[in-house]
C-alpha cells in the first residue's frame, strides 16, 4: 500500500474506525487516542498491506488489540470503579419519558439520555457480547466481517449478539423501558 492508497482508505473507512474507537473506550478523548495508536500502528504497516484486501478489518482487529492491551495495562495500576447501577441513575432523577413535542429541547435531552442510557448499558456488557455489537453497529460491519476480524465462527458471533441483545432487553425491562 502506497501513500495515496493508505489516504484512500483513511478517507473511505475513517469515520467508522473512529466511531469504532471512541464507542470501545467509552468516551471521546480515549477514543480518539486508540483511533491515533491504531492508524500508526497501519502507518507502520503499510508497506505490507494489500490495498485489494480487507484492510478496515485488519485496522478494527488492531484497534481491538491495542484497547486489550490498554485495559490490561491500566487494570494492573489501579482497580477500576463499579459502573454506577441503574437503581442509582433513578435515585439521583434519571426519568425515561415520554414528549408530546419531538422538537422541544425537553425531549431532545431526554432522547440524547436514552441514547446514554443504552450506550452505558452495552458499555458495561462483558467484553466477548460487546465487541461484536460495537463492531456490526458502530463500524456499520456485517456478520461474515466480524467473524473474519474477530477470529470466530459466524454462528459464535450471532449467538453472542443474540445474547447481548438479550441481556440488554432485560435490563430495560428491569428499569420499566417499554419500547
Amino acid at each position: 500500500m502506497d501513500n495515496e492508497e493508505f489516504e484512500q482508505f483513511v478517507l473511505k473507512f475513517g469515520k467508522d474506525i473512529l466511531r469504532f474507537c471512541r464507542m470501545t473506550a467509552q468516551d471521546m478523548e480515549n477514543g480518539d487516542e486508540l483511533y491515533q495508536d491504531t492508524m500508526l500502528k497501519l502507518l507502520e504497516k503499510k508497506k505490507r498491506l494489500d490495498f485489494t484486501q480487507d484492510t478496515k478489518s485488519y485496522a478494527l482487529s488492531i484497534s481491538i488489540y491495542l484497547w486489550k492491551n490498554r485495559r490490561k495495562k491500566y487494570a494492573n495500576r489501579m482497580r477500576l470503579v463499579p459502573i454506577e447501577s441503574i437503581n442509582e441513575m433513578f435515585d439521583e432523577g434519571y426519568q425515561i419519558s415520554d414528549c408530546e413535542n419531538k422538537d422541544s429541547p425537553e425531549h431532545i435531552v431526554l432522547q440524547q439520555n436514552e441514547v446514554d442510557l443504552i450506550q452505558r448499558l452495552v458499555g458495561a456488557l462483558p467484553e466477548k457480547y460487546r465487541i461484536p455489537i460495537y463492531l456490526y453497529y458502530s463500524a456499520d460491519m456485517q456478520i461474515n466481517e466480524v467473524s473474519k476480524v474477530l477470529g470466530l465462527p459466524e454462528g459464535t458471533i450471532k449467538s453472542r449478539m443474540r445474547k447481548a441483545k438479550k441481556l440488554l432487553k432485560e435490563k430495560l425491562e428491569a428499569i420499566g423501558y417499554d419500547r
